[in-house]
């Protein structure tokens, strides 16, 4: 059994509606040859440094997150893709601690598979950048500005998919120029949406 990592023990000791079922998931994953972890301010759980399974607790319900789910077969027909544009994760989600005791033998089953996936170096294929939409508004900035364009396309895929996933989330035309043209000072200085 892997050691609890006093860092995390603050997630597990506090009162809450999934307090009992995050114990549960945490046995589970403890017995695996799994490091608990602290990212992102949940208990994470990596096999040599590199991140498997997370516990992580909504309003609805509590999951565990897969970081290459996207590789598990998945035969119970379980796994989650949270939205369209997650391309990697995936989700098993859980309403009741009555729900992970009858999965338990389902979910040490995947937990595994995730490990094995891990151990062999296998990775997710991912959706290079220009296969996502650019909005129109941004097409016509980057058409006007051509410093924009450079600007843009010097950023990395990384930051270049998270700018046209953002301007693409708005439902109004409106609000997708607002966004670009609030964005366009960051571009320009080489930033990323997060940076």
């Amino acid at each position: 059994m892997a050691e609890k990592n006093p860092k995390v023990e603050f997630y597990f000791s506090k009162d809450g509606q999934w307090h009992t079922a995050f114990q549960h998931l945490r046995d589970i994953l403890l017995d695996t040859e799994l490091t608990e972890e602290l990212k992102w301010g949940v208990p994470c759980y990596a096999y040599e440094g590199s991140n498997v399974v997370l516990i992580h607790g909504f309003k609805e319900y509590c999951a565990l997150l897969f970081h290459k789910g996207a590789l598990l077969k998945d035969p119970k027909g379980i796994l989650i893709q949270q939205t369209e544009n997650v391309q990697s994760a995936r989700q098993i989600r859980f309403t009741s601690v009555k729900q992970i005791d009858e999965l338990e033998s389902t979910i040490r089953d995947y937990v595994q598979e995730a490990i094995e996936l891990q151990k062999s170096g296998a990775k997710v294929p991912l959706k290079e950048t220009k296969e996502f939409a650019m909005p129109a508004e941004f097409k016509e900035r980057l058409i006007e500005h051509p410093a924009l364009k450079d600007a843009f396309e010097a950023l990395t895929p990384g930051r270049q998919r998270a700018y046209l996933l953002y301007f693409a989330g708005a439902k109004q035309s409106a609000t997708r120029a607002a966004r670009v043209e609030k964005c366009m000072p960051r571009i320009l200085d080489g930033l990323g949406l997060n940076d």
